[in-house]
């Protein structure tokens, strides 16, 4: 299975993914969460809801692979979805894992973001091969490259590169002995493995 990696490698103005955000305005004075009953059904969600329960406490895998198909993800072959991930719960079909994926222990992949005014939807792309290390947040409208490996506890609010290795909050392009791209170097905390 091939994804469209969609990765915008400009560094002029907002990241792409802000380009690909579909936004629904709130209807009222108040924050939009507290109108997510207007913008999916609550049967929908509570069915979702104990469907990603399972998915995130099983341990089979292709249990896992089978449910988030179920909710509407596209799922590719040899995908490993680690224990306690959690795709996105109000929309899991947004969710498209290319194959020989890895999603890492508790690990959330959002394709929604409740706002003040307003709430934003984006798909999540995650290219062939691509790793996802344990707690890593991607965010809506993020399109993860094939063969990417994302750190642990990386937050990944921009699209990345095909083969780029990213770290941090927010995630940034690493080099394989830990330094930024740009030749800074890290924290020290040694936490550069995916």
């Amino acid at each position: 299975m091939t994804t469209d990696d969609g990765v915008d490698g400009t560094d002029d103005g907002p990241p792409a993914r802000y380009d690909r955000l579909e936004r629904h305005p709130t209807p009222g004075g108040r924050n939009s969460l507290r109108y997510w009953t207007d913008a999916k059904s609550p049967a929908t969600v509570a069915l979702n809801y104990l469907a990603v329960w399972l998915i995130r406490v099983s341990p089979s895998l292709r249990l896992k692979s089978w449910l988030l198909r179920r909710l509407g993800a596209t799922v590719g072959s040899g995908v490993s979805w680690g224990l306690e991930a959690t795709p996105d719960v109000f929309w899991p079909e947004r969710v498209v894992l290319g194959d020989d994926v890895i999603v890492g222990y508790d690990s959330v992949l959002l394709c929604h973001e409740f706002l003040q005014d307003e709430y934003r939807l984006g798909d999540v792309v995650v290219g062939d091969r691509a790793m996802l290390g344990a707690n890593v947040t991607v965010l809506p409208g993020v399109h993860i490259g094939a063969d990417a490996q994302v750190a642990a506890n990386s937050l990944v609010a921009d699209d990345v590169p095909p083969g780029t290795t990213v770290a941090g909050v927010p995630a940034e392009p690493v080099g394989r002995d830990g330094s930024a791209e740009d030749g800074s170097s890290d924290d020290g905390d040694g936490d550069e493995d995916a």
